[in-house]
């Protein structure tokens, strides 16, 4: 039941932010052509308990302008916009709702996997918006044995089809992150946390271009050659918000970046091949050469 009705939330969500204004007969017809009406019509008494519903929950205003044709706009669109968070979840729910109403076109839509840790998410969140710490039995990919201890959970974060949480260590007094799928085991506890009100998620991986955040590395002024129509790729989809273009011609571009040169930006580098070429700094060049030179030994046999 609840399901069905958190559905219903977002499918009206959706149906007016796309429409911008539409009226309450137009939100019917369209209502009638999904499964999940069953062929009966949303009443007006039923429209008018999900609009209070959906500001609860979800900090949305659905208003009616009664002036010009009685229609039904989102008040604070702009909100959504900005809201990454809230922006994501409705991106998510609403495509997956015209997902399962297109039964016909299931199989010819086809997605990245995200691994496992996902059951963890409602708890993580419980503890988080609580303050709770949460006890973890986690193994890392340099472990031979999983540990179990106890963490303070601040924020989490995807990258890469991965869920991350990032959390204070009260073993070690400091912040930690830990990959959702390593873990085997997750119990909130009853011991409160204080959430430290000068931690930003946002600003913590500023100068990060994925999961890692290496305080033991500089942040530095980083630039790269793209060539050929790969330009065109990286100038739709950035590698980092920092990202300018400080050059292009018609063969290639020059990119500016700050940040700090980590190994999730090496990597990430050395999967565009000979399409880009590292300019600056020099220390970076010099080990994106080194790990070049180390992988053409591998086929000088051949």
């Amino acid at each position: 039941m609840a399901k069905g009705l958190f559905n219903r939330y977002i499918w009206l969500i959706d149906t007016i932010y796309r429409a911008g204004k539409i009226t309450f007969e137009e939100i019917n017809r369209r209502w009638l052509r999904t499964e999940m009406s069953g062929g009966e019509e949303i009443s007006l008494r039923t429209f008018h308990n999900h609009r209070k519903a959906i500001e609860e929950m979800f900090d949305i205003n659905i208003e009616c302008n009664k002036r010009a044709g009685y229609y039904y706009y989102i008040e604070n669109t702009d909100d959504i916009d900005k809201d990454k968070v809230k922006s994501w979840l409705l991106n998510t729910f609403s495509v997956n709702n015209l997902i399962n109403e297109s039964h016909c076109l299931k199989r010819r839509i086809l997605f990245e996997n995200i691994l496992l840790g996902k059951q963890y998410l409602p708890q993580i969140i419980e503890a988080m918006q609580d303050n709770w710490t949460i006890e973890i039995t986690y193994q890392s990919y340099w472990k031979e044995k999983p540990n179990t201890f106890n963490i303070e959970p601040y924020c989490l974060k995807v990258f890469k089809q991965r869920w991350y949480i990032v959390a204070r260590s009260p073993y070690y007094d400091t912040i930690m992150i830990y990959a959702l799928d390593r873990i085997h085991k997750l119990q909130i506890t009853d011991i409160p946390f204080v959430y430290s009100s000068n931690f930003d998620p946002q600003s913590y991986f500023d100068f990060s271009f994925g999961i890692i955040v290496d305080e033991n590395c500089d942040t530095e002024k980083i630039r790269i050659k793209i060539y050929g129509k790969k330009c065109q790729y990286i100038k739709a989809l950035p590698l980092h918000h920092s990202q300018s273009e400080v050059e292009a011609t018609n063969s290639y571009s020059v990119f500016e970046y700050l940040l700090k040169p980590t190994y999730d930006f090496c990597q990430e580098l050395l999967s565009h091949g000979d399409e880009i070429e590292i300019l600056s700094p020099i220390s970076l060049r010099e080990q994106i050469k080194e790990i070049v030179k180390n992988m053409s030994k591998y086929y000088s046999c051949l």
